[in-house]
């Protein structure tokens, strides 16, 4: 591959081929749209745009080509792609009771939710019936001792309601009963460290000193007043209350928060993902098997979701294309709050990522990793 020099404030390499990457991401900072971000796209598990700009932090450092930054809800990739491999093993049902795993879920009605319920957003635990503190979030015995104590919301299995941070909790917890082991060991183990990937499920202090400031969106309280205090995305949003500001703290960051507490950057998300783009195997690693990797794409639930409040279309772990974001058959994506987005191609055997550190205020992403996702796609068909 042909590399050109990035052009602007812009670092690192991207290849003619896909150019319009970089100007759709040199085009969100000339919109005051951007503080810090970097862009990542591999083709065959080779990458073939890595750039990075911006500052780090609002004091002005800039965003080096290590940077790393807490990339919320883009974590349940990682989660997902550990529960993936532990099937793929034979070590895990997609189709058994979670009681199968974990005997003390079964309390409350909730005998009869799947493992596959809690991959898809649909086993009725989208939150906390009783009120928690966000410091509550670092403790994971309290955390899965309440939510194997909790009764569904609704039945489970029978309709979406996105599990914004219980889904980590819920998948951590089976993981750790079928394997023996925790999903942050096994992550380190399996995933990040054959792969060079410098992504982290619980970030250690000597990593601190790179890590950059997220800005939170400035319409948090606003976003809150919109939603109807009854509703299931409200009890489910406003439980804990985040500032946004707790992936500042040493507490959260060495926390095992599967769900929403990974550190990482659009390089270290996309050389993990290029695995499962390229049939589960890539530079002689190999995470699953392709059947494995298919997995993914199984329609599991589709229709409007609770706590979205927008139609949703899951498979087992990764959402799917639909309506609102109309992805070929092939490719599965997710994204996370503030504006992260992963896209896995297996058509094209190609990742896009897209990690950044000024939040978008919308709930489920914004525009500016959509337009350079949008430009990756259009270069990968062109």
């Amino acid at each position: 591959l042909t590399m050109g020099e990035p052009d602007m404030d812009t670092q690192g390499t991207c290849d003619e081929r896909f150019a319009a990457v970089q100007a759709a991401f040199e085009q969100n900072f000339a919109d005051g749209a951007e503080i810090g971000a970097s862009a990542y796209v591999t083709v065959d598990g080779a990458p073939v745009v890595d750039i990075w700009a911006g500052d780090a932090d609002e004091q002005g450092t800039p965003w080096q080509r290590d940077t790393i930054v807490n990339v919320y809800s883009t974590t349940k990739t990682m989660a997902g792609t550990c529960m993936l491999m532990l099937a793929d093993r034979g070590q895990l049902d997609f189709a058994a009771p979670v009681a199968q795993y974990w005997p003390e879920f079964a309390a409350n009605g909730k005998e009869s939710v799947l493992v596959s319920h809690v991959m898809s957003h649909t086993s009725a635990l989208p939150g906390f019936s009783a009120p928690i503190e966000p410091t509550d979030l670092y403790d994971w015995d309290k955390i899965t001792s309440m939510l194997a104590a909790d009764a569904p919301w609704w039945q489970p299995g029978t309709a979406l309601g996105y599990h914004a941070v219980t889904q980590g909790y819920l998948q951590g917890e089976i993981f750790r009963r079928a394997a023996g082991e925790g999903l942050d060991e096994f992550f380190r183990r399996e995933v990040s460290g054959p792969l060079g990937a410098d992504f982290h499920l619980c970030l250690d202090a000597e990593h601190d000193a790179r890590v950059g400031d997220l800005v939170p969106p400035d319409n948090l309280d606003l976003m809150r007043d919109l939603i109807d205090s009854d509703s299931v995305a409200y009890r489910t949003l406003s439980n804990p209350t985040m500032t946004a500001l707790e992936p500042r703290t040493r507490a959260w960051r060495q926390a095992l928060i599967p769900a929403a507490g990974g550190f990482g950057n659009a390089r270290s998300v996309g050389r993990i993902h290029s695995a499962v783009a390229c049939g589960g195997t890539v530079d002689d690693v190999t995470l699953m098997s392709e059947a494995g990797v298919a997995v993914a794409m199984q329609e599991q639930a589709s229709g409007p979701d609770q706590v979205l409040m927008a139609d949703a279309r899951f498979g087992m772990g990764f959402g799917l294309g639909n309506e609102v974001l109309p992805l070929p058959d092939g490719m599965f994506f997710w994204g996370g709050w503030g504006g992260s987005l992963a896209i896995i191609d297996t058509i094209n055997r190609a990742t896009i990522t897209y990690v950044m550190n000024k939040m978008a205020p919308d709930l489920m992403g914004d525009t500016r990793g959509g337009v350079v996702a949008l430009a990756a796609m259009g270069a990968l068909m062109s």
